[in-house]
């Protein structure tokens, strides 16, 4: 069975980048009808947060990315420390003892010599003894995992054949000092434990792929089949780093986005198809490869999904609308017909209720200076409320025949005069929606 997983850390709210990582291990784990983990990187007790872990499924479940279990590593010390020890026994785990401070100077000097900044091994010659008088001072060292200094290969479901020098690979610390697992050893006892068989995630992690394949060997292990999606950028190619915490999954929803207008963009963003807008998480699901899919920076303009958007609502039929409307105050008899005037017109949700305000309390006109006169003419001609189908082609036709104007000039003033906008429905649907009268 396929098995994939997405394994967040609750240490803040997820963004745009985490989500496509998130999305492609959901896609290929509902296409092959396998089984999607959610599974929560928590190891960290200082910074990881219930408060944040409510928020990640809150994200997830407001895109409809709904997960088969919950899995939490804080839960599974025992089973990292069980690894740890066999990793010892084999005599592929060290303690290192160098202070951050030692350490920059170790790679600053390497790469003065034109070196790869790895680390020295240092710690390996280290007797008992040394060992010892070492914790007494510092406290407990780091463990390392020594990595057999051979090239590591494997085939990329993204950049296809990828081989790395482990001897140009910094021995991984496994555990910190103070004893807390990091990821790269939960990581690879959660993927064989729970027999995860595909991983999709972000291009900054292949070294680190590199790497937990020989621990998985060292375990005694194979390795699930890896993709590494490309890395997101501004527009115009910038790093998109500094700006996550403004896009945040919270955040777009809070901005009115639709669910299907931002999977719809995630779910092909960055492939070799176009993006195309999809009804449902069925077609995105049928449509997904994720060999599609290139190792180039991909940019991620979050203004393309307010027009996504605009689209999802204009297709929506009223029966899935009726909450939205009657939440905005429109009256249930007039609510079917409102929301096919306005729906073509509406980028987000939170544009209904500025309609529904202008129809029941009139507009705020807009009139240039020299149309006023031919403004407060019009008006003075126009049928009385309610108003109906034929008022707007009855009232610009004796309009018309009373000032001469005609075409833009003749429609223009009057649209502006009674919506207060230059562009919008047609108005000979928009009069009757008036509830009070317009002169």
């Amino acid at each position: 069975m396929t098995v994939t997983r997405f394994a967040p850390s609750p240490t803040g709210y997820i963004h745009i980048g985490n989500l496509r990582t998130a999305l492609f291990n959901w896609l290929i784990a509902r296409k092959a009808g396998g089984t999607f983990i959610l599974r929560l990187d928590d190891t960290d007790p200082d910074r990881s947060k219930e408060e944040y872990v409510d928020a990640i499924k809150e994200d997830l479940e407001w895109l409809g990315l709904t997960w088969d279990r919950v899995e939490r590593q804080s839960l599974r010390l025992d089973r990292y420390a069980e690894a740890a020890d066999a990793l010892r026994a084999a005599g592929r785990f060290y303690e290192a003892f160098e202070t951050p401070t030692e350490l920059d100077l170790k790679r600053k000097k390497q790469l003065n010599m034109g070196r790869p900044p790895v680390y020295d091994r240092a710690a390996l010659g280290l007797d008992e003894a040394e060992k010892e008088r070492l914790r007494a001072e510092r406290g407990p060292g780091v463990w390392r995992f020594k990595l057999d200094q051979e090239r590591i290969e494997w085939e990329d479901g993204i950049l296809g054949p990828v081989s790395i020098d482990a001897a140009s690979v910094s021995d991984p610390v496994l555990i910190r000092g103070d004893g807390q697992v990091l990821y790269t050893l939960a990581s690879v006892v959660d993927d064989t434990e729970m027999g995860v068989t595909h991983v999709v995630r972000g291009s900054d992690h292949v070294t680190n792929t590199a790497t937990q394949i020989q621990i998985m060997a060292a375990l005694g292990h194979g390795h699930p089949d890896f993709a590494h999606h490309s890395l997101l950028t501004g527009p115009q190619g910038e790093a998109l780093s500094k700006r996550l915490g403004t896009l945040s999954l919270r955040d777009l929803r809070a901005g009115g986005l639709e669910p299907m207008a931002v999977l719809s963009l995630m779910a092909r963003l960055g492939s070799s198809d176009p993006v195309e807008l999809r009804s449902s998480l069925d077609e995105l699901i049928e449509g997904f490869d994720v060999t599609r899919f290139g190792a180039a920076p991909t940019k991620f303009d979050a203004g393309d999904l307010k027009p996504l958007t605009a689209r999802v609502l204009a297709a929506r039929p009223y029966e899935d609308m009726a909450g939205t409307i009657r939440a905005a105050g429109v009256p249930d008899a007039i609510a079917p017909d409102f929301w096919s005037v306005v729906r073509e017109n509406v980028e987000t949700r939170a544009d209904i209720a500025p309609w529904w305000h202008l129809f029941r309390d009139g507009p705020t006109p807009q009139v240039a200076e020299e149309d006023r006169d031919f403004v407060d003419e019009a008006l003075a001609l126009l049928p009385p409320h309610p108003y109906g189908p034929g008022t707007w082609s009855e009232w610009t036709g004796a309009v018309k025949a009373r000032t001469g104007r005609k075409g833009k000039s003749l429609f223009m003033p009057l649209r502006l005069a009674l919506t207060g906008q230059a562009r919008g429905p047609e108005m000979a649907q928009v009069l009757p929606l008036f509830q009070v009268p317009l002169r």
